[in-house]
């Protein structure tokens, strides 16, 4: 991992993608973590998870039905799918 201000991130940019390749940079504003620079995942829907997996909306969204779940019992995997066959 490698820690870089970000006036040298900007002005060296495309060596920093490089670097990366190696592990996380950490871009730092004022001297503070501000960003990270991370690799691309490789394989099948892995940016898309990836993306998903970082986006606050999206995992308070999760949440949510988990606490639904927990809280209702959910319902069972054929009633679910009966239900998607009548709204379509």
């Amino acid at each position: 991992m490698k820690i870089a201000p970000l006036a040298d991130v900007k002005a060296k940019f495309s060596n920093y993608v490089d670097k990366v390749e190696d592990g996380p940079v950490i871009v730092t504003k004022n001297g503070r973590a501000a960003a990270v620079l991370v690799s691309v995942p490789i394989g099948e829907n892995a940016l898309e998870n990836f993306i998903l997996a970082h986006t606050p909306r999206f995992l308070r969204l999760i949440d949510s039905a988990y606490e639904r779940i927990r809280t209702t019992g959910g319902i069972k995997h054929k009633d679910f799918w009966r239900r998607v066959g009548k709204s379509r």
